[in-house]
């Protein structure tokens, strides 16, 4: 990231529809781990088995891959401003509704329309912030980059400590500080048509990201993070069950979590990409990652030693969130958005699949089952790039641009 070492000073000197933005991103990325832990909550106060309570990771990741097929199609046509408002405006009535819910069932659902105004909102905002950025992008980066690494780190801590009082209130804390990041945008981000000097975006069509899966360096990497986010997803929303802590406990041990992958991912991943080939990088980070989920299902009974094992695997995904995705930016020459897209779309389904998954498999198997189940499913990743290494021979050509590298820190963690 040496293209944005030397802006660090003017960092501070961004207008006001940067600032407005970024601050949206704090909240939309705190998203991410707001709700992991209340689970325990929600399904003790809604009289909900563990798997109802991991649809709301299902609904949420289900609605915002399928959505992702669809925003650079919207943002396209309708331009980022509008994009981002709809987005946000969405997240805002569908988290207040989320916690006037009376049963777990509607809460789903809510959350649901809310992974469809991340979908937008996510797509759109690090586009937004470096056109409307003064004096270069490269401190605008800067501040997109600390906006997600803070939001990943201090949603679950938020979670916890607003849970603690009632499992409504990170929907409500949400909700407020989602329109507040509305207000922001509509007051202070100037509309796309009035932006003198911005080039609207070519529209895109609707099948585009669905034809980019045909490319075959496209089609590994969105099959491996099918598998990959999987193991992805038993640790971040498996793991409240069996350690059993309160609200600030959880919200505790996953803010280390949080704070783990965003420093690795920010970091960590483009200092390893910069010395060996990013497809070294996968062959070497990915067996890691396995190796702790099948650490946590043996040592599920000691909670210390479950909590470290969350922390390093933060410390791994980081990684592997980041090089994945700067892969998919490499791998053909459709433009970015459209393989980010179509490459997120795959992703999040794999994501969907795994909570529910892991709560039957604890509950008809032992709580350990899903740590292990997950341990096999990353090593399927593994094989499945291993096997596609001839198509994945372009990704290890050369290092990315400061751009590039907050694109797939974005996109990365946006799950």
């Amino acid at each position: 990231m040496s293209a944005v070492q030397g802006s660090y000073a003017s960092i501070l000197r961004q207008p006001k529809a940067v600032w407005a933005v970024a601050f949206s991103c704090v909240i939309a990325f705190m998203g991410i781990g707001l709700v992991d832990p209340i689970l325990p909550a929600i399904a003790q106060s809604l009289e909900a088995t563990p798997t109802q309570a991991e649809l709301l990771f299902t609904s949420y990741l289900l609605v915002t891959g399928l959505a992702m097929l669809g925003s650079s199609w919207v943002s396209s046509r309708i331009g980022a401003r509008r994009t981002l408002i709809i987005g946000l405006g969405i997240i805002v009535v569908f988290a207040a509704a989320a916690g006037l819910s009376q049963n777990v069932e509607s809460v789903i659902g809510f959350r649901a329309g809310w992974g469809l105004g991340n979908a937008l909102f996510v797509s759109t905002a690090l586009a937004t912030i470096v056109g409307a950025a003064s004096g270069g992008s490269g401190s605008a980066i800067i501040l997109y980059e600390a906006a997600l690494g803070l939001g990943i780190a201090v949603g679950p801590l938020l979670g916890g400590l607003l849970g603690h009082l009632s499992w409504r209130g990170p929907f409500f804390g949400t909700a407020v500080l989602m329109a507040i990041g509305l207000v922001a945008i509509v007051v202070f981000l100037q509309d796309d048509r009035e932006a003198a000097g911005k080039a609207r975006p070519q529209p895109t069509r609707l099948s585009a990201p669905l034809r980019a899966l045909r490319q075959p360096a496209l089609a590994v990497l969105a099959a491996a993070a099918f598998f990959y986010n999987i193991g992805f997803f038993v640790l971040l929303a498996y793991s409240p069950f069996p350690l059993g802590f309160d609200a600030i406990g959880l919200g505790l041990t996953f803010f280390g979590w949080g704070l783990a992958l965003a420093i690795t991912s920010v970091l960590v991943a483009p200092l390893l990409t910069a010395r060996m080939p990013r497809t070294r990088v996968l062959w070497i980070v990915l067996p890691l990652l396995a190796i702790d989920l099948a650490v946590a299902g043996l040592v599920i009974h000691e909670a210390a030693a479950l909590v470290a094992c969350i922390v390093v695997g933060g410390l791994v995904l980081g990684v592997l969130n980041t090089v994945l995705t700067e892969c998919v930016m490499e791998a053909t020459d459709l433009q970015r958005s459209v393989a980010s897209s179509a490459y997120s779309s795959v992703r999040f389904l794999g994501g969907a699949i795994a909570p529910p998954a892991a709560a039957e498999l604890a509950r008809l198997i032992s709580p350990s089952a899903p740590y292990f189940a997950a341990a096999g499913s990353v090593l399927v990743a593994l094989v499945v790039v291993l096997a596609g290494h001839r198509a994945l021979r372009r990704v290890d050509d050369g290092p990315e641009t400061a751009l590039v590298e907050a694109e797939a820190v974005g996109i990365g963690d946006a799950s």
